[in-house]
């Protein structure tokens, strides 16, 4: 439509002009163009012309419509769609489906008998998900002018009741041409099987039978609306070169962090063909040493690192982050700043580290009382923070499950310009690592993999920590020597630093270091001298004798099992037991029979003559240190 402050009096009332307002699909914007047109046509004193032309266009329009609904219409093909746009024509067996709707006719008055839908759609293809073998429904539906692709549970399209809820989506169904529609939709599919046939979906990424999703063009997603905006950012955009040239300078700086958390995104797509668990990898600092610009390079091997895109937080609760792992699948799941956590999340900070890293979701019914699928997962988590994650939880197989590289000052000399490559270069490495990997084959993975284990392996570490440190560095091994080139991989010696000494991670070791700490601050607690504190035992012959209760509430009150503990403790000499075999032993002590926990004084806490907790190395006396009394 040209600007209606160029119609003269003789152009509005030409027959190109009422052509236009009649091709309208929207009738909301055709009753604004007309009464845009009835002013214009009033300024320029030809209105009554207008409107009485107007008026006979209506009625050559209402005698159209009336002789389509009568099968006047010789152009639509009887039993077929009949829609313009860029779908073949379907069988639909007795129904009238055109632009103007979905409806058929009685047979002896040719009048409308019953309306499906009023406007077009149709079933395109049968998806049928590879991990539940449930199938879903793609529909193709015009509204204003325009053709919308959905996809829906097969069981939505097949009930009445549940088909009203497309309504949302901007289809018109209600609850009185639900099942005309169903039964629409129902002989469509029917009759048009061998067309719309049979694509395998997924509601996962990774890693799915031969192929990789969103990379296997062959598999589709088909997964929950609330990851649509995730799936879509998981894409390539800008250059590949340009990326690269970016990343191999950052590398070239030395810095072990931004190398160590390329590795964990790429070591990501590893877990599941070498069998491996979920772990997390913790990047911590003060704040502005480039944290969050490393995250954002991570995320950028496989996905948009924009704000809102790829990267999460932990500001959710635990079922959305199991949710989250579970489309993700084998692609790392990046959270940032673990300090902005949600109430449910700091009060079990450590049970949702054993959830992530169990790679599998918790057992739930449905309300036909049957099992939901089991969410499933095996990545990378890939989080930063202030704090060191460790210092969130205190059980050592939750810290067993964290790889902790603490990011030093000032990572990045330009970090702005850094941030503006990667948001506009990202997605093609990760596509191109995966063909890397393909190309090799996992048993050569799996062999560099175990070679590097070996390597890394100590006695003195833990060994979980010693696989996942070995998934990394064998990522960074095939980024280095087949994508990048360099020559700038992660060192052993640098690899080593990252893990965690045996009995740092022990529980009951920690236990230990725990009790002697609290014995050494509360020595008025053992001493018989002070009676307006509640006593805990007594000190004697280089041990602590504690009162069994007193002994419960501290293993409670430190998180431990004091259980776990006496059982270490006698296998480790910490303890005296009763000659009974008991782990504890009866002590008397003013004029009362106790049972008691004889628990041994490291060599740095020892009792003098008189009972006080007494420190042997005479040099802790140069540098100030005190003893406790």
């Amino acid at each position: 439509m040209e600007p209606m402050g160029s119609l003269t009096s003789s152009s509005i009332l030409e027959e190109r002009i009422f052509e236009e307002i009649f091709n309208q699909e929207d009738e909301i914007e055709k009753a604004r163009l007309i009464l845009s047109l009835e002013d214009r046509a009033g300024e320029l004193g030809v209105k009554k012309k207008f409107d009485e032309l107007l008026r006979a266009y209506k009625r050559v329009d209402r005698e159209m419509r009336k002789r389509q609904r009568t099968g006047q219409h010789l152009s639509l093909v009887e039993n077929w769609t009949n829609f313009t746009g860029p779908y073949d024509r379907m069988q639909c067996k007795n129904w009238i489906a055109s632009d103007d709707g979905i409806y058929t006719y009685n047979s002896g008055s040719g009048a409308l008998d019953t309306l499906a839908c009023y406007h077009p759609i149709l079933p395109i293809k049968r998806l049928k998900n590879l991990e539940t073998g449930e199938e879903q429904l793609k529909l193709a539906y015009k509204r204003n002018g325009r053709w919308n692709e959905i996809i829906v549970p097969k069981t939505m399209v097949t009930s009445a009741s549940k088909i009203v809820a497309l309504s949302a989506r901007g289809i018109a169904v209600t609850s009185e041409n639900a099942k005309y529609l169903v039964r629409y939709l129902a002989d469509v599919e029917n009759a048009n099987d061998d067309y719309i046939g049979v694509q395998y979906s997924s509601s996962k990424l990774g890693w799915i039978g031969d192929g990789f999703l969103p990379y296997d063009t062959e598999i589709i997603f088909d997964g929950d609306s609330r990851f649509r905006q995730i799936f879509e950012s998981i894409r390539t955009e800008g250059n590949l070169e340009i990326w690269m040239d970016r990343v191999k300078a950052l590398r070239q700086t030395g810095r072990l962090e931004i190398r160590f958390m390329l590795a964990a995104s790429f070591a990501s797509v590893l877990l599941y063909p070498l069998e491996a668990l979920p772990f997390f990898v913790d990047l911590w600092g003060e704040t502005e040493g480039g944290k969050t610009v490393t995250l954002m390079l991570a995320a950028s091997v496989w996905a948009c690192p924009d704000e809102s895109q790829y990267i999460g937080d932990f500001k959710t609760t635990d079922v959305a982050l199991e949710a989250r792992a579970d489309f993700l699948n084998h692609l790392p799941m990046i959270l940032d700043d673990t300090s902005k956590t949600s109430n449910r999340i700091r009060e079990n900070f450590e049970g949702v580290v054993y959830d992530l890293c169990s790679g599998k979701g918790k057992s739930r019914s449905n309300k036909e009382l049957g099992i939901n699928r089991e969410n499933r997962w095996r990545n990378v988590i890939l989080t930063n923070g202030e704090r060191p994650l460790n210092s969130y939880v205190s059980q050592g197989g939750a810290i067993n499950r964290i790889l902790e590289i603490e990011c030093g000052e000032k990572v990045y000399t330009e970090p702005q310009g850094t941030v503006e490559i990667i948001k506009k270069n990202y997605g093609h490495a990760g596509r191109e690592f995966i063909k890397i990997i393909q190309d090799m084959g996992m048993d050569e993975v799996r062999q560099i993999q175990r070679e590097l284990q070996k390597q890394i392996y100590s006695d003195e570490k833990m060994q979980k920590q010693s696989i996942s440190l070995s998934v990394v560095l064998t990522a960074d091994k095939i980024a280095t020597e087949r994508l990048f080139k360099d020559h700038e991989g992660i060192t052993l010696e640098e690899a080593k630093t990252v893990l965690v000494d045996r009995n740092d991670v022990s529980d009951n070791e920690r236990c230990y270091s725990y009790l002697m700490d609290k014995i050494a601050m509360n020595h008025h607690r053992f001493s018989l001298d002070d009676s307006n504190v509640e006593k805990w035992g007594l000190l004697e012959n280089g041990y602590a004798i504690i009162y069994n209760s007193a002994f419960q509430d501290l293993c409670k009150d430190g998180g431990f099992s004091k259980k776990s503990f006496l059982s270490w403790a006698d296998k480790n000499g910490k303890i005296q037991k009763g000659n009974d075999g008991n782990l504890t032993r009866l002590k008397k002590s003013g004029g009362k029979v106790n049972r008691c926990v004889f628990l041994r004084l490291d060599d740095g806490l020892q009792t003098d003559s008189d009972g006080f907790i007494a420190v042997d190395d005479a040099d802790d006396y140069d540098q100030g240190e005190l003893p406790f009394c």
